[in-house]
């Protein structure tokens, strides 16, 4: 059986159109240049490239471009006067004169406020963090504003050099007393128990009759001395109890008969200047920087002579390591960063305020000079 089915054309559904091709997006090709990062040290001017001599006229200071300006104004009209007819006299000059020296006069007072934040930046940028802005009389409104925001941005740098200073002196106390837990714990409990060993195989040496056997046990015996003088040697480094009980001097007295064991180096120590007891913090710096300097010296620079010393003035404790060992190139030292505590005298340094100097070259010996104050920076709120 046949079914025939009959579809009306206006009925039928049409199909859908194809949907046109998107044209691809058109895509451009960016290029970034990165900046050129220029190293900036304090105290430095950073580099710049070469003026052109077309620029060279609008680099000059803002007051020779005033007074220049001045000169300028003065000229033409000196010039529109002569070509009116006027004469050129003397009472004419001396007018021209004390005209422009009245504008001279003028520009230095009006800019004398700006030339004042340039000084106190100056200051700041050196290492003068309690300099502040005077408020001038004849500066404007605007330039007062700008003087008393840079008071404020001071203020909140020496507020927060201030918690800087109070975090790094409780991290130095804290280490420190970690420190000196460990060492406590090496001395009391772990070298005791050395030394316990030790006598126990001094015993079984001296009962033990097999030769053989006897000499195994005195070879255990001498390993286990051995051990225990370096437990008690890292227990002194670690944290000299010295310290603590009787301050830095008698410390430094301690490191330098502690290194001049077997080395043949001589050690001159002056600590007769300390007439009372640095603050903890500073004693402890100063020893790790002296600690440093003298492992250093003995490892690396062959001397035969190192001498430390430390003094106070009541503002600033000093302390100075030097030796007639062989030197180095400390610029080299720097850019190879190979640990020789350089860096971490540094940071300890500066993590109280204070400032290292090390004087160094190939041949020539090397003196460490740490500088730590006593009281705070004067660049506290005013």
């Amino acid at each position: 059986m046949a079914v025939t089915v009959s579809v009306n054309p206006d009925s039928a559904p049409r199909p859908l159109p194809r949907p046109l091709p998107r044209p691809l997006p058109r895509t451009r090709t960016i290029a970034r240049t990165l900046p050129r990062t220029v190293p900036l040290f304090r105290g430095q001017p950073r580099s710049a490239a070469k003026p052109s001599i077309r620029l060279a006229a609008l680099r000059v200071p803002l007051v020779a471009k005033l007074v220049g300006a001045n000169l300028l104004v003065l000229s033409v009209l000196t010039v529109a006067w002569m070509a009116a007819g006027g004469a050129l006299s003397t009472r004419v000059a001396l007018v021209l004169i004390a005209v422009g020296a009245a504008h001279f006069a003028l520009v230095v007072v009006a800019l004398r406020p700006i030339r004042d934040l340039e000084t106190v930046a100056s200051r700041v940028w050196h290492g003068d963090f309690g300099a502040r802005v005077a408020k001038s009389s004849v500066a404007d409104s605007e330039v007062l504003r700008v003087g008393s925001m840079f008071n404020i941005l001071l203020d909140g740098l020496a507020s927060d050099r201030a918690r800087l200073r109070t975090l790094a002196s409780e991290v130095i106390a804290a280490g420190d007393r970690e420190r000196a837990s460990i060492a406590r714990e090496l001395h009391d409990s772990t070298a005791q128990r050395i030394a316990a060993l030790v006598l126990e195989l001094s015993v079984a040496v001296r009962d033990e009759h097999d030769p053989a056997l006897r000499s195994r046990l005195l070879a255990a015996q001498n390993a286990t001395q051995s051990i225990l003088e370096e437990v008690r040697l890292l227990s002194h480094t670690m944290h000299p109890a010295v310290l603590d009980d009787l301050g830095l001097g008698a410390a430094l007295l301690k490191l330098a008969r502690d290194a001049s064991n077997g080395n043949g180096i001589d050690f001159d120590v002056n600590a007769t200047r300390l007439q009372s007891r640095l603050p903890r913090h500073a004693e402890a710096v100063l020893y790790r920087v002296a600690q440093e300097a003298v492992r250093n010296a003995a490892r690396h620079a062959k001397p035969s002579h190192i001498r430390i010393s430390v003094d106070a003035d009541g503002s600033v404790a000093t302390l100075e390591v030097s030796d007639d060992g062989i030197g180095f190139d400390l610029n080299d030292a720097d850019r190879r960063r190979q640990g020789m505590g350089l860096t971490s005298m540094r940071e300890r340094v500066g993590l109280v305020d204070g400032w290292l100097e090390i004087k160094t070259a190939p041949g020539s010996g090397t003196t460490v000079s740490a500088n730590v104050p006593l009281r705070p920076a004067p660049d506290a709120l005013h």
